[in-house]
């Protein structure tokens, strides 16, 4: 994946506070990611997680740890489903009969004893603190932070605007995660070398190198600079490269996929 402004940030933000916190009894600080849908959240989410699992094993080769944990908020999510999620990631056998107490506390028992760095929390804008299952599951996140000595890192779509740091709870949040939002991007160099790194990864045997790259405009102007519909659009043509026996991608194949409604109503205007 390509190393873009948006993820050297996340990394490098997250690095610093996984430091930071590593000795902290309480008030630990954590990192959230908000933007648009499409703008690489959970790209940049599960990277910074993969970096640090790199640099813990390599750290601590041939211990048996779980630095990092990874799952996301279920839709219409009650504290039970979130901790269940928890418990599902660590393969924790959870029966229909256990309550939410005993399943924390077998989450929290592993975890601690795993030396979890990082904990990452997917489709955050799924949590809605105006409800009443949605303060229990923000309650039981914040539980979990105080009792798990790791950083989170939280993702979701545009949570600002969806009130997530509204009311006590959300001031709390506000306390005490900063924010990275993530945006669609403009058409710079960094553009071009997203497509290169994208380009790079095809395995078509006919396909010239910087194909893409000399689409670089008419690319911008489909997907609006977002990373999610270039990912779709490049993997799209490339299947279609492999179906046809064509085996490379040209801009007459681009134009036969088609893309999320989001895409075609942010056209950027038209390339040259």
């Amino acid at each position: 994946m390509a190393a873009t402004s948006t993820l050297r940030a996340v990394v490098h933000a997250g690095r610093r506070l996984t430091l930071l916190n590593r000795h902290a009894i309480s008030a630990r600080r954590g990192l959230i990611l908000s933007g648009a849908a499409g703008t690489g959240k959970t790209t940049a989410l599960t990277q910074f997680g993969k970096t640090i699992e790199v640099i813990d094993r390599r750290q601590h080769p041939g211990v048996d740890r779980i630095p990092v944990v990874y799952v996301t908020v279920p839709p219409a999510a009650t504290s039970r489903m979130l901790a269940v999620e928890f418990a599902r990631f660590l393969g924790l056998p959870v029966t229909t009969r256990a309550n939410i107490t005993d399943v924390i506390e077998a989450v929290c028992g592993v975890l601690i004893d795993a030396r979890v760095s990082v904990v990452c929390v997917d489709e955050l804008h799924n949590l809605s603190l105006t409800t009443r299952n949605g303060a229990e599951v923000s309650d039981t996140l914040k539980y979990f932070s105080e009792r798990i000595p790791a950083t989170f890192v939280y993702a979701g779509v545009e949570l600002e605007a969806n009130g997530m740091f509204n009311g006590t709870r959300g001031r709390q949040i506000a306390g005490r995660f900063a924010v990275i939002d993530t945006v669609p991007f403009p058409r710079t160099q960094e553009w071009t070398g997203l497509i290169s790194t994208f380009e790079e990864a095809l395995r078509l045997h006919h396909h010239q190198p910087k194909t893409l790259e000399k689409l670089a405009n008419y690319l911008h102007q489909r997907t609006g600079g977002m990373i999610g519909s270039l990912s779709h659009l490049i993997r799209g043509a490339a299947i279609d490269a492999i179906l046809d026996g064509t085996e490379t991608i040209t801009r007459q194949s681009l134009e036969r996929v088609k893309l999320d409604r989001a895409a075609q109503t942010r056209k950027t205007k038209p390339a040259s």
